[in-house]
């Protein structure tokens, strides 16, 4: 019986002769030490999939590799690569998964994408690419992640996007994308966006108000009780489904909190909006309080000006909020301490007066949320109110919870914020002297998947027992 699938990842390899195995379709070498260029593999092999990512491989990606038209895993980011991209992997029709991140890849991306494409993921972050972002992707309807961060790309918004009905992930951050947001969206426009990250480029103009109304995959998301799906975890293929190890499973590195984060196994009801670092003007349009399902909020660094809308108090699910280094003024809107998993604010350097909003999770937030607004007052800050009527401060239409149960459930939380920071430092002590106990490791990441499941389902019981209690 001859050998078909090879997993040697998380391994101290230096080289490996893949020539001794014939009839391979499937090889991970991930996360060795593999030197040297990616080898000239025969034509006579078909590979399904290949995974060399995270070692020290250095050259350019063979054409040969084009020849393998079964593909559909190509792994090869977190290397040390260079040259162009081989414009001919773009014919490969079942090619799904194309990772090829941090490395050293310059010229265009190619622009061969063919139609009826199975390509589910494309990943180029952290390279040296510039032109233009290749107008041939529309035939990738089945595109549901597109991560070309950190490169250096020069072109206008890509609103052509809006015809890939499976889009979820859309990364342009730190590239050179120019020019104003179309605010005349169709309705079919984007319909299963969760995450767009446009931070760090050159895009000016209004905030597109009509294009927040249309983004219905961060309205409302649906959440399985008891089960977690996530991106990228099968895909069809010659008219068959083939289900891949979690290994496979699509990540994407976003900044939350002023933190990079990779994102692994990403959720499909996670939602991020980040257009921090623009030259975004005008008012925040109050559109974005019905993206209800919505995590991460990230409008700093732009020029915005007037006053924070109240509507932002009806983004339920916010855990992130971050304006800060822009030009609003006017009073901060009570409605916001209508948002009880806000757990990261700031509204610093702006121009916000009047008394800070207090209770729940506004009693937490230190004074860095607040500086460079000389005409705030209250706490956390030492400067007093003279409890002035705030000027034209709409009336809150939010129910709030009892005092009792608020302070329980942050006595909980801090308690849970102790257990947690003692079990990362113990894990992260015993891996250090050990030596990577993998099988602890992955002990922890079950025990992770358990806790996010029962945290989803607390959500979703919180959510449903609110309308019951208005009754």
């Amino acid at each position: 019986m001859s050998l078909l699938s090879l997993n040697l990842s998380y391994n101290l390899l230096t080289g490996i002769d893949l020539f001794a195995f014939e009839n391979l379709i499937e090889v991970d070498l991930s996360s060795n030490s593999l030197q040297g260029s990616l080898p000239i593999l025969s034509t006579t092999w078909d590979f399904m999939q290949l995974i060399i990512s995270e070692n020290n491989l250095i050259g350019e990606i063979p054409s040969s590799f084009c020849n393998f038209t079964s593909l559909s895993v190509l792994i090869l980011g977190n290397n040390s690569l260079g040259g162009k991209i081989p414009e001919c992997l773009g014919n490969l029709r079942n090619l799904a998964f194309l990772d090829l991140r941090m490395n050293k890849f310059h010229g265009r991306i190619p622009n061969s994408f063919v139609n009826k494409s199975e390509l589910r993921t494309l990943t180029l972050n952290g390279n040296q690419l510039g032109g233009i972002l290749p107008r041939s992707l529309v035939n990738c309807s089945n595109l549901e992640i597109l991560d070309v961060g950190n490169n250096n790309l020069n072109d206008t918004f890509p609103d052509w996007l809006g015809v890939l009905p499976s889009l979820k992930v859309l990364i342009l951050r730190s590239n050179g994308f120019h020019g104003a947001i179309n605010n005349s969206m169709p309705a079919f426009y984007l319909p299963q966006l969760r995450i767009i990250d446009v931070a760090q480029n050159d895009l000016m103009g209004l905030l597109p108000s009509n294009y927040f109304k249309i983004l219905t995959g961060m309205r409302d998301a649906h959440e399985e009780e008891g089960e977690l799906i996530y991106m990228g975890a099968s895909v069809s293929i010659n008219s068959s489904t083939v289900f891949f190890p979690l290994y496979f499973d699509d990540s994407v590195t976003v900044t939350m909190k002023g933190l990079k984060v990779e994102l692994k196994r990403i959720l499909p009801i996670f939602s991020i909006i980040d257009f921090s670092s623009n030259r975004f003007h005008g008012h925040i349009p109050k559109e974005l309080g019905e993206l209800n399902s919505l995590y991460f909020l990230n409008l700093s660094h732009n020029n915005l000006t007037g006053q924070i809308p109240s509507s932002l108090g009806r983004m339920t699910q916010l855990e992130s909020l971050d304006l800060s280094s822009n030009k609003l003024d006017g009073w901060i809107p009570e409605q916001l301490t209508s948002l009880t998993f806000l757990s990261a604010l700031n509204l610093s350097h702006n121009k916000l007066e009047g008394d800070i909003p207090q209770g729940k999770q506004f009693n937490t937030f230190s004074n860095d949320s607040y500086i460079g607004n000389s005409r705030l007052c209250g706490f956390p800050l030492t400067k007093k109110c003279h409890n002035e009527e705030k000027p034209g401060a709409p009336p809150s239409k939010f129910d709030e919870e009892d005092d009792s149960t608020a302070v329980f459930e942050w006595k909980f939380a801090l308690a849970g914020y102790g257990c947690g920071l003692i079990l990362g430092l113990s894990l992260a002590y015993i891996v250090f002297t050990t030596g990577k106990p993998w099988w602890l490791v992955k002990k922890v990441e079950k025990y992770q998947e358990k806790f996010v499941g029962r945290w989803i389902c607390r959500r979703k019981k919180r959510k449903t027992r609110k309308p019951n209690q208005r009754s």
